[in-house]
């Protein structure tokens, strides 16, 4: 098995300056703070373990992963002393990871990430402290929700910080993933709440919500599944779509070397630039890829005559965004979608572009997205007529 790497010095630097002061205002919330409730060490490191094993609970969010540890999280803000949750959520993470550490797909040193990542909980903790609303009676519920607005603000200043200290992930990316990590922790927030409901009445009623986050196990291990699956089919296709963009250099140096790279680069800039989603922003890549795949079939002399094409010439040049439609749709699966866009990738906004003369909004988004960055690149590249344009 490959052993875990270790951070490199600029990731420690990063998680040092983002966990430090977590660690710091976690211990000052401990010793100043006091919700004078007694501290019960059974149900102390039984949350604790909950919450490690919850942490290992992962659904693959963006370009990270949440768990459902907001069911514990929430029974200890008023299951325990509330000024020392920070502190135990600390404690939790590190429990949750020590199989990783055991088994070597997690550098024991990646343990300086989780300061940072317990911010969190300093957030609840904090408003539930201020409101004197630690008792679970009343209507002190009610301040949750501020607490949970305190929670996904801190989560998305550390988010940015970490954007900019570690260089490592997007922030665009870990944005995304924010938004669904918020959405199971807003989802699973009266579920804890009902958890330690219970633990008023009964101790440790907190325990019952085990079985569901079972359950919850059972449905990530399945998406996830289904996530490394998806991700081999689309490298199969990407791979696929690769090969066949190698049978269009060898038929014309042009449309499939520095051009069609060229087009695959712009479009995908201008893919991030307009927020397309996952599915859109892959589609965009595969059709620039494969726009002009159709001209294999287009007699060279044709595609690489040096002077204009007679109307015959132009009529048969354009059928190769169809043959490339019949040669995709022939692959299937994703391909055969992608062949509708290359279909449509020299169709023009106002009506006049082939074969089938779509105008505005009836090009699909991403074969409009390819048509203007081939003609760009087109027009600043150095034809066998002509010189390149300027940008």
């Amino acid at each position: 098995m490959t052993r875990a790497e270790a951070p490199s010095a600029h990731e420690r630097r990063a998680e040092l300056a983002i966990g430090l002061p977590s660690v710091a205002v976690a211990v000052a919330l401990a010793l100043l703070a006091a919700s004078d409730r007694a501290f019960d060490v059974e149900s102390a490191v039984l949350l604790v373990l909950a919450y490690g094993v919850l942490s290992h609970v992962r659904f693959s969010a963006g370009a990270g992963h949440t768990a459902p540890t907001q069911l514990v999280f929430v029974t200890m803000l008023y299951a325990l002393p509330t000024e020392l949750v920070p502190l135990l959520v600390m404690a939790g993470m590190v429990v949750g990871n020590v199989p990783d550490y055991v088994r070597g797909t997690v550098h024991p040193a990646r343990a300086l990430m989780v300061p940072g990542d317990a911010w969190h909980a300093v957030g609840p903790t904090a408003v539930l402290l201020a409101a004197g609303a630690v008792e679970p009676t009343g209507s002190a519920w009610l301040w949750l929700l501020p607490g949970l607005a305190a929670q996904f603000a801190i989560d998305f200043v550390v988010s940015v910080a970490r954007a900019q200290l570690a260089l490592d992930i997007p922030l665009r990316d870990q944005l995304r993933a924010l938004g669904w990590v918020w959405l199971v922790d807003a989802l699973l927030t009266p579920l804890g709440v009902l958890g330690a409901l219970a633990s008023l009445e009964r101790p440790h009623a907190f325990l019952l919500v085990l079985p569901l986050a079972a359950l919850l196990s059972v449905f990530a291990r399945e998406r996830n599944q289904r996530v490394e699956q998806a991700l081999e089919l689309g490298n199969a296709y990407r791979g696929i779509a690769m090969l066949l963009g190698d049978l269009l250099e060898d038929a014309d140096e042009y449309t499939g070397g520095d051009h069609t790279r060229g087009v695959v680069a712009l479009s995908l800039e201008v893919a991030d630039e307009l927020g397309l989603d996952d599915r859109e922003r892959h589609n965009v890549e595969l059709t620039a890829l494969l726009h002009d795949i159709g001209k294999i079939v287009i007699p060279a002399e044709i595609i690489n005559r040096p002077g204009p094409l007679d109307a015959e010439e132009w009529a048969l040049m354009r059928t190769h965004t169809i043959e490339g439609q019949r040669m995709l749709e022939r692959v299937g699966g994703s391909l055969a979608e992608i062949g509708r866009l290359v279909r449509a990738s020299h169709e023009r906004w106002d009506g006049t572009g082939y074969p089938d003369g779509l105008a505005g909004d009836e090009i699909p988004r991403e074969a409009a997205i390819v048509a203007a960055c081939d003609a760009f690149n087109a027009m600043t590249t150095d034809r066998a007529y002509r010189r390149a344009r300027s940008w």
